[in-house]
């Protein structure tokens, strides 16, 4: 199991064991598909949430879309 790092998610401080932004969304319970991740002020694209890691003070952006008619 990797170590804690601190992070700013949101405008909120918190700690992850997340190495990447697709464990970071697994941590979190959300569905990757559903969601858009703003990494340190630059979009991330989806496909390279697996490649893009976290490091300690990281500041992450995180909307979460909502379906509904």
């Amino acid at each position: 199991m990797s170590e804690s790092i601190a992070i700013q998610l949101n405008g909120e401080e918190r700690s992850v064991s997340a190495s990447s932004l697709t464990e970071l969304v697994e941590e979190m319970g959300l569905e990757q598909r559903m969601i858009a991740i703003e990494l340190n002020l630059e979009v991330v694209p989806k496909s390279q949430y697996d490649v893009t890691g976290l490091k300690e003070g990281d500041r992450i952006e995180l909307v979460h879309m909502i379906g509904g008619g």
